[in-house]
């Protein structure tokens, strides 16, 4: 893989992830806080799809049910044709890149990266020092998450993301820990992935996620509504 050339997936589905009708509540003093009421979504491969909203709206509910993390009161979700539940779907075909970034201290930026290759054989893999190199944090392979900024953790924690080259690529608040220059980088790398037929659904609020994205959806009052 050169600095220049796609990180590339292959998929048939001609829909990568469809939600319909989502409906999902939580407790709330005085009764039930409805998040989602009625949501739909859509999502081609080769997409990034922006979710927008204020905080608490429900971007990171969405993402966690497309995750398979969260049940949905109602409504259904099909990931990749819907044969397997997305809880059951490997790294490759389901990655996520969470808020809290899931790092793990015992193992080194480098390690962590490779993890997923450590665990599954993936076909076509990325090489992980090059993905690393083009987010920044190809010289920490050798220190521990601790020992690196935060910025430094979420683009290392993107790289072991995008070296499987996922069907299908879950960022919640991708460019949070990042100045603009870091967050053009990251969006780089998501737009790479795209081209190979990613598809990716981000939760952000962040000017510089939003104007990267092939299409920005506002959820308001439960729903999704282009921007």
């Amino acid at each position: 893989m050169t600095a220049d050339a796609p990180l590339r997936v292959a998929s048939d589905a001609a829909t990568a992830v469809a939600l319909t009708g989502l409906a999902k509540s939580f407790p709330a003093a005085g009764g039930a806080r409805w998040v989602l009421d009625g949501a739909d979504l859509t999502v081609r491969p080769g997409e990034i799809v922006a979710l927008a909203g204020r905080s608490g709206s429900g971007k990171t509910t969405v993402l966690s049910i497309i995750a398979g993390w969260e049940t949905p009161d109602a409504g259904t979700v099909a990931v990749l044709g819907g044969t397997t539940p997305p809880a059951q779907l490997s790294w490759s075909e389901l990655a996520v890149l969470p808020q809290s970034l899931g790092m793990l201290d015992e193992l080194t930026v480098a390690e962590n990266v490779g993890l997923p290759l450590r665990l599954a054989d993936v076909a076509g893999a990325a090489d992980p020092h090059e993905v690393m190199e083009r987010l920044g944090v190809g010289h920490l392979g050798d220190r521990y998450p601790r020992e690196v900024s935060l910025g430094e953790q979420q683009r290392a924690a993107l790289a072991r993301a995008a070296v499987v080259r996922p069907h299908v690529l879950l960022a919640d608040e991708p460019t949070m820990h990042q100045n603009r220059e870091w967050a053009a980088s990251v969006m780089a790398t998501l737009a790479d992935l795209a081209a190979g037929g990613s598809a990716c659904v981000l939760a952000t609020h962040d000017a510089v996620a939003l104007a990267g994205a092939h299409r920005v959806l506002q959820l308001h009052e439960g729903r999704l509504r282009a921007r």
